[in-house]
């Protein structure tokens, strides 16, 4: 499980991972990972916490909100921001389907995703900067907002199809069984019910929903998921969990 844990960790962030710690791993293995998806995101949220606990001292909440916004960004290496990019030029492109998938592989940026990365990272340095200002333990808060994203995503997994013929989503998209599912989200509940309690299991309910209604409209619009499609998930879901606190 460790080498797993050590897969995914590399796969969805930019730490340096030593190879040997998971090496002997074939690529079809990587769905086992899923269930370790909650625990990635709890130490990538915890790296973000420290941030934003060490630097807010010395210039306050707002800055601090913002440099523990972009620490996460930067550990991620905007891995997910690239998903939720592309997912917005296809999805509001309002074209056929075909087409949405053809501009969501683009690598250039176009106005609509421009514009859901403007929204949603400043509404998560303006959500980290309010859930502050609420005296909530920042360390729990931002480690529970990545873990919930992370472990939602699996909504967007289990029972759903890959809506391209190949790419790094056919990993997981369809692949994941009714256990995995469970095991995941179960992980996710009890990290965060440890972390932040009862409040934190209402916005985990809440970003639960959401990410359940986003992957049911995906579904209908492109006819199934792709890998830009779970990374917007994993960056609404963090946003959604952190408006859900205040």
């Amino acid at each position: 499980m460790s080498r797993i844990f050590f897969a995914t960790l590399s796969f969805m962030s930019r730490l340096p991972v030593p190879q040997r710690w998971s090496q002997g791993l074939d690529i079809d293995q990587y769905v086992r990972g899923i269930v370790t998806f909650p625990l990635v995101g709890l130490l990538l949220g915890v790296l973000s916490g420290l941030v934003f606990m060490l630097l807010q001292p010395w210039c306050g909440v707002p800055l601090a909100a913002f440099f523990a916004v972009l620490a996460l960004a930067l550990l991620t290496g905007g891995f997910h921001l690239d998903g939720l990019a592309d997912t917005c030029d296809g999805v509001f492109s309002a074209r056929r389907r075909e087409k949405m998938l053809e501009i969501m592989r683009d690598s250039r940026l176009g106005t609509h995703g421009g514009l859901a990365l403007i929204f949603v990272l400043l509404g998560k340095v303006l959500a980290v900067n309010e859930v502050a200002l609420r005296d909530t333990p920042m360390l729990a808060a931002l480690a529970c907002a990545c873990i919930a994203g992370r472990g939602c995503v699996v909504l967007l997994m289990y029972r759903h199809r890959y809506a391209r013929e190949e790419g790094l989503g056919n990993l997981f998209i369809g692949k994941v069984t009714f256990r995995q599912a469970v095991i995941t989200l179960a992980l996710t509940a009890v990290l965060v019910m440890t972390l932040l309690g009862a409040h934190g299991l209402r916005a985990l309910l809440v970003t639960f929903i959401a990410v359940f209604i986003l992957g049911q409209l995906l579904k209908r619009t492109l006819g199934g998921q792709t890998g830009d499609t779970m990374g917007a998930s994993i960056e609404l879901g963090e946003l959604i969990f952190l408006l859900a606190l205040i």
